[in-house]
């Protein structure tokens, strides 16, 4: 129903605004042709009284049947008052015919200009949550119009992105909270529906339930930090980080998996400051590291190296592993994206590395992964130096 009251009043504002130009045009044309009218008849007023001749010689007319003595100069004033005045009445006779002509030609070119507008309002009435395909593709010359229809064209591109990717991101972390929560309920109905369950049943049971609890709290904080550093325009905190020291720190964090997996490690420390939030900074190194680790094949390797790389501090994490295509690499630091694939990773929700990106470009920086032609991948984040 209020979609109804909005698209009745857009013809109201349309015509309002039509006629405004047409008023305006009109209004401009009619005082314009009133000014050249003015002007005719003071330039004709002051050529016929530079032409006057002898105007004292007195002459013998005849009005109304009788002889009647005037001067000449009497009979050229009145001749110049009656063609003035009959220049003014039909100047005005004209002027009010072209002030109608001028109406009529306003409204139409009036409509013209407003065509485009009035095409950019039927494609946002057309917009909905669900229908955000629609675009003007606006045809004609590069004038502002044109760049307003583009411009609103980019915006709908960029909105039904966002949307996408909402709906995606939302969909996918529905599925991966609904496994830790399938697992929890699952151990527990089979630990309620077995009389007979043994202390260590239940003391297994409850593992499993608290793996399941860890994993979800993992991912709701996951979640919450995506959430967070899109909402941020900066690092809340600003102190000096080292990226080796934060790069040391992630690689202690995982040394008994690399051992577990037999992973060798090789490390290159270059000096590389920057100016941020630790904590943020630790959990992009530490989610690199960790990414590195666990998607490795049995007995490959990680290197990480830091810098400074053209005058902006680097971070760069390489691993062993299967091949990747060159075309996969993009979608890595998409949510729930795991190693080119979705959903099949046994560890972890595949925020990794949409957390690295979300918390270097928090910081003014870039993430970039690129395949590796024997296999796994190099992801280097570049960050501003500090001073």
């Amino acid at each position: 129903m209020s979609r109804t009251r909005t698209d009745s009043r857009v013809p109201e504002t349309r015509t309002t605004l039509r006629w405004r130009l047409t008023l305006v045009y009109s209004a401009v044309a009619v005082s314009v042709g009133l000014l050249l009218l003015l002007l005719s008849v003071v330039l004709v007023d002051r050529a016929l009284a530079a032409g006057a001749l002898l105007p004292s010689v007195p002459i013998r007319i005849s009005r109304e049947g009788a002889d009647v003595i005037t001067t000449l100069g009497a009979v050229q004033d009145q001749l110049r008052s009656d063609a003035l005045g009959l220049l003014l009445r039909q100047g005005l006779i004209a002027l009010v015919l072209l002030g109608t002509l001028g109406v009529l030609v306003s409204y139409f070119l009036a409509g013209h200009v407003l065509r485009p507008l009035q095409e950019i309002t039927a494609a946002a009435q057309r917009l909905s949550v669900e229908r955000l395909d629609a675009r003007i593709d606006l045809q004609g010359p590069e004038d502002e119009l044109k760049r307003l229809a583009d411009t609103f064209d980019e915006m709908l591109g960029r909105l039904e992105a966002a949307f996408e990717a909402q709906r995606r991101f939302v969909a996918d972390a529905s599925h991966e909270l609904r496994t830790p929560l399938a697992v929890m309920r699952t151990e527990v109905e089979v630990a309620l529906a077995d009389p007979d369950a043994t202390a260590a049943d239940l003391r297994q049971a409850a593992t499993v339930v608290h793996d399941a609890t860890m994993r979800a709290d993992r991912l709701v904080d996951s979640l919450l930090l995506l959430a967070q550093s899109d909402r941020m325009t900066g690092p809340a905190v600003r102190e000096r980080v080292e990226l080796p020291d934060v790069a040391v720190q992630a690689l202690s964090a995982v040394a008994g998996e690399v051992e577990e997996r037999g992973l060798k490690v090789a490390t290159s420390y270059g000096p590389g400051g920057v100016l941020g939030d630790r904590a943020l900074l630790e959990r992009l190194a530490g989610n690199l590291v960790e990414n590195a680790v666990r998607h490795n094949l049995p007995g490959g390797w990680v290197r990480v190296d830091t810098g400074t790389v053209e005058g902006r501090a680097r971070l760069e994490v390489s691993n062993s592993g299967a091949a990747l295509a060159p075309e996969q690499v993009a979608g890595l630091f998409e949510p729930f994206r795991r190693y080119g694939t979705a959903r099949t990773a046994r560890r972890g929700a595949g925020l990794g590395l949409a957390i690295v990106r979300a918390v270097a470009e928090l910081h003014g920086g870039t993430a970039v992964a690129t395949a590796r032609p024997d296999g796994g991948f190099t992801v280097t984040v570049d960050l501003p130096r500090s001073p």
